[in-house]
Order: structure tokens, then C-alpha cells, then sequence
């Protein structure tokens, strides 16, 4: 996949906003991607879960939404150094998804539609910190932002929050994904502002 999009400066937030280290304030919402955008029907979508194990668990779109859904407001921190306000999306918790895996993995690759990969700690999607999320701002999420649905892992760089998302591959020993492997920082903690391996 080539680099296709670059990076911005917005304005500084608002006095008493909390802004991570070199982040700016954009009300705005870039599209940023690795790649052009898929485009997924949902009677084609499909989430999967494979634990470290082989076992195999997924869900079609008609599973997916009937899932209890949660409507989270969050803050979106790039990379790039744009950084989002109290974005309100709707999606289901992974601790929903995740309820009845049984795994005694530490990781998990995301795969999505396109060949995008990224990794992260299994605890890092845990305890109401991520979900997949299929609404945006009380509509459908857009293809251009990840729809029909994405990762959602509001505490950590925006990379790690996977558009297009397909599957979650639970691990014992943990892989660099994508932009992992080109140098990013392998967590990507904004508040401490791992950007890049070394940070």
C-alpha cells in the first residue's frame, strides 16, 4: 500500500481542553488512509474473531447490530497532529464481542478489508476502552471514515483504530502491523507522544 495522504496543522484548542503533547485542534474531520478506500456492502460484511487457538468466531452485519450498542463521545488524537473533540459515535463494546472467547492471548492483530493490519495489547480492548463501530454522529459511518464499520480505540493513536475492520486475530506474541513495520511506535500512545519506534 502507498502513503497517499499527509498530515495538517488546525488551530490550538480552547482554553481548559486537554490536548496531547504537539497536537492541534481541527473541527473538521480528515480522511486519512494507507491505500484507496474499499467499499463493503453489508450483505458481504463480515467480523471475525480467531483465537490462539484456531477456534473461529464471526458475526454478519445482521448479527453485529443486534448486538447491544453503546453511543461513546470521544476525542481523536492522529498522529499526523490533528486531534478531534467529542466525536459521538454508536457501535458495540468489544467486551460484547469478546464475552464469550476464551483465550488466554496478550495480543491481537486487526485485519481489514484492503490489507490494512494493526497490533495491540488484547487489555488495550478491554474494560469499555474500545469498540467497533458502525454510526457516526447519529448516522451510518461513511466508507471514507471506515464504514461500514471500524475499530474504535479512542486512547491510543488514531492508527490503531482500523477502518474497514474484518477480523481480530488473538495472539500469544505480538506482530507489528502496518504502519508498525514502517516505523511507527509500536503502541502509539498520544499522551506520551509515541509517534514513531524510539519515541
Amino acid at each position: 500500500m502507498a502513503i497517499i495522504s499527509r498530515g495538517f496543522h488546525g488551530r490550538r484548542p480552547p482554553a481548559g481542553r486537554k490536548l496531547p503533547p504537539g497536537q492541534y485542534e481541527t473541527t473538521g474531520f480528515p480522511v486519512l488512509s494507507a491505500g484507496p478506500t474499499p467499499w463493503i456492502s453489508t450483505d458481504k460484511w463480515e467480523l471475525s474473531v480467531t483465537t490462539e487457538t484456531g477456534r473461529r468466531h464471526s458475526w454478519d452485519w445482521a448479527a453485529l447490530t443486534k448486538l447491544p450498542s453503546e453511543t461513546p463521545t470521544v476525542d481523536l488524537h492522529c498522529v499526523t497532529k490533528w486531534s478531534k473533540f467529542g466525536t459521538r459515535w454508536q457501535g458495540v463494546s468489544l467486551d460484547v464481542l469478546l464475552a464469550d472467547v476464551e483465550t488466554a492471548a496478550e495480543y491481537v492483530l486487526v485485519s481489514s478489508y484492503g490489507g490494512y493490519t494493526t497490533n495491540l495489547p488484547l487489555e488495550d480492548l478491554l474494560d469499555g476502552k474500545a469498540w467497533i463501530a458502525y454510526g457516526y454522529d447519529g448516522r451510518p459511518l461513511a466508507p471514507e471514515h471506515g464504514g461500514p464499520a471500524r475499530l474504535l480505540v479512542p486512547h491510543l493513536y488514531l492508527w490503531k483504530s482500523a477502518k474497514w475492520v474484518h477480523g481480530l486475530e488473538l495472539r500469544e506474541k505480538d506482530i507489528p502491523g502496518f504502519w508498525e513495520s514502517a516505523g511507527y511506535h509500536n503502541y502509539g500512545d498520544p499522551w506520551q507522544e509515541q509517534r514513531y519506534r524510539g519515541d
